[in-house]
């Protein structure tokens, strides 16, 4: 029976392999993944960050992941409509969100090029199969933009003062998380918010305002302002 099994969940991963390399180079794509990473995780152990895991997706009806609650307003309405994370659907996403998906939270420009798509879904499509979430499949190791000491992570923020330090961020990102041509940074989880501030601090996300902000920010305004916002 244990040889059995073995057989079987090789079957399984060659089957996903197969696949994935129908689509297009995963190895490629894992590496044009790196910049849905800051959002969104995918492989064992994948959790809900500012979006959802992507464990599972093909064949899923948006907005249905459990445990994630974030979804805007038009991505559950396509997903009531009948919106399921088709190949093509997630090409034509991948492409441009906001077409497909009017007021979707993703704001991501899109890839433009059909063959950075089929490789990004190449990558993600070895998450999904049947049995969804693979336990056989690699984990994704993809480091933090920025690697922080735990002393500057475990700084526990005060709301309160980070409501008052919001005041400048709000001239651009509107507190009640709509996002109206900038991305909204209210919901985050603080650890996440934290490590893109220090990645503008330190010149790593290149985005001239952003870096001249963090650039001014202390360790505990910056913790502030991630309290602050993840309670919004």
């Amino acid at each position: 029976m244990r040889v059995l099994c073995g057989w079987v969940a090789a079957l399984c991963v060659l089957s996903t392999s197969a696949a994935a390399e129908a689509i297009g180079d995963a190895d490629r794509g894992e590496t044009l993944y790196r910049q849905c990473a800051a959002c969104h995780q995918v492989g064992q152990g994948a959790q809900h960050r500012i979006g959802p895991h992507l464990n599972g997706i093909f064949g899923r009806k948006a907005g249905t992941v459990d445990g994630y609650a974030r979804y805007s307003k038009g991505l559950l309405r396509a997903g009531n409509d009948g919106l399921v994370w088709s190949l093509d659907k997630l090409h034509a996403y991948l492409e441009n969100p906001k077409s497909l998906v009017s007021g979707t939270r993703m704001n991501f420009a899109g890839l433009s090029d059909p063959q950075d798509r089929a490789d990004v879904l190449a990558y993600l499509r070895q998450f999904s199969d049947s049995p969804q979430n693979i336990p056989e499949a690699q984990p994704t190791a993809i480091a933090r933009e920025v690697a922080l000491p735990p002393e500057i992570l475990t700084i526990v923020g005060d709301p309160e003062y980070g409501e008052y330090l919001a005041s400048e961020c709000t001239t651009c990102h509107q507190r009640d998380g709509s996002n109206q041509g900038i991305p909204s940074v209210t919901g985050w989880p603080e650890e996440d918010f934290v490590v893109a501030m220090h990645a503008y601090k330190q010149q790593i996300r290149p985005h001239a305002v952003m870096q001249s902000y963090a650039g001014r920010l202390t360790d505990e305004e910056i913790a502030a302002l991630a309290a602050y916002f993840a309670g919004l």
